[in-house]
């Protein structure tokens, strides 16, 4: 009994529970870098694609309830243990729309063929992709290291998945898409005017897309369990706000500036 008492103190206490945590830390690292090739994969795919999924979720994110597009991302959790969206369907409708709108300004303009390139470019690459790589990235970023709620030691700690991170940005950026690039395409001859009028107009349309994209970005992050005080990603409504009242202030001393006029000769003049 002495000598079995002897073999069992070799063993560290919580030996076994270390190797465990690093072992399953390793395999869902790799786990998620094979979702995130299988994502890709899946992108020129369209038959494996879900399209009216996609759309339902779109109109939801418009309605009066945008957090429920979210129950979704919960259900695959319990599920499939990720939080991330398995079906590009979301993200290949993001695109097609954008070529489409790029399209239709452009004609607008009158722009040239290099123009129609070069705005559907920055379109794209610029205003969807590089902003939302950059944004998901700081999001997750603090995330991980400021909101993670470290009170409950019995579970295994959970961090926020870049996919999914990327998953917010893209449905924060659909209202975006809905006002800045279909209603304004329809009230360019009004916002593009010169009056205090057309002003007001632009600027809340602005105002309302980029406020409304930090909100639906905050309810992406407020779904996640294991995150506390997700009530950050809502400080940047209050600078738009702040901007537009001082921009709507400064009008009568010649400081006021149209949004819609100043990107409008930054793209097509």
């Amino acid at each position: 009994m002495a000598e079995s008492a002897r073999q069992r103190l070799t063993v560290p206490p919580g030996a076994d529970s270390l190797g465990s945590m690093r072992k399953s830390g390793a395999i869902a690292q790799r786990s998620s870098q094979s979702r995130q090739s299988q994502y890709l994969s899946r992108l020129t795919d369209f038959q494996q694609m879900d399209i009216q999924s996609a759309l339902d979720q779109m109109k939801t994110l418009l309605s009066t309830r945008p957090h429920v597009v979210y129950k979704t991302s919960y259900y695959r959790k319990q599920t499939k243990n990720h939080w991330a969206r398995d079906d590009p369907a979301f993200v290949a409708l993001q695109f097609v729309f954008l070529v489409i709108s790029s399209v239709a300004y452009s004609i607008a303009f009158r722009a040239p063929f290099t123009g129609v390139i070069s705005f559907m470019l920055y379109s794209i690459f610029l205003h969807w992709l590089a902003t939302g790589f950059i944004v998901a990235a700081i999001g997750r970023e603090i995330a991980n290291r400021h909101l993670t709620d470290h009170k409950s030691s019995s579970h295994v700690r959970q961090t926020v998945e870049w996919l999914y991170a990327f998953d917010i940005h893209c449905n924060a950026f659909f209202p975006v898409f809905v006002l800045l690039y279909g209603v304004q395409f329809f009230m360019l001859p009004l916002v593009l005017g010169k009056s205090l009028f057309a002003m007001v107009v632009s600027n809340t349309l602005y105002a309302a897309a980029f406020s409304w994209y930090w909100y639906i970005t905050h309810l992406g992050y407020r779904a996640l369990p294991f995150l506390s005080q997700t009530e950050v990603f809502l400080f940047p409504i209050a600078a738009i706000g702040l901007v537009y009242i001082l921009n709507l202030v400064g009008y009568p001393f010649g400081l006021g500036w149209n949004a819609s006029r100043i990107l409008t000769h930054l793209y097509f003049d």
